[in-house]
């Protein structure tokens, strides 16, 4: 069975991560090329330019909303099919976000997707 966990970019990395994934369009701020690990970054699965600025302007109101046009997005984008197979296999997978809000992120959404 896969496990498929989620952590901040600017956590440490960690021996329990398995293979890590970026998951947003931009890089986090901060954060040096030389010093945040990772094994890939793909910014094709990351929520569309609108989508992103939609949902910040208003997050506390907007989520279960995001969610949903998020997935829809995912599953209408060839990207997300190319991640679940480059996932495919791996018994452990860490998706990095940059947010600084734990529960409301794209890589929560992402997560749930991959798994159903």
């Amino acid at each position: 069975m896969q496990i498929i966990q989620i952590k901040r970019a600017y956590e440490p990395e960690a021996s329990t991560d398995g293979f890590r994934v970026y998951v947003d369009r931009l890089w986090p701020r901060g954060l040096s090329h030389a010093t945040f690990i990772y094994d890939l970054w793909d910014k094709e699965i990351a929520p569309s330019a609108d989508l992103r600025e939609w949902f910040h302007a208003d997050p506390g109101h907007r989520w279960g909303e995001f969610e949903r046009r998020y997935a829809a997005e995912l599953h209408a984008n060839p990207a997300f099919a190319a991640l679940r197979a480059t996932l495919a296999g791996r018994d452990r997978v860490t998706l990095l976000y940059s947010s600084h809000d734990a529960a409301h992120n794209n890589a929560v959404v992402l997560r749930s997707e991959l798994a159903g």
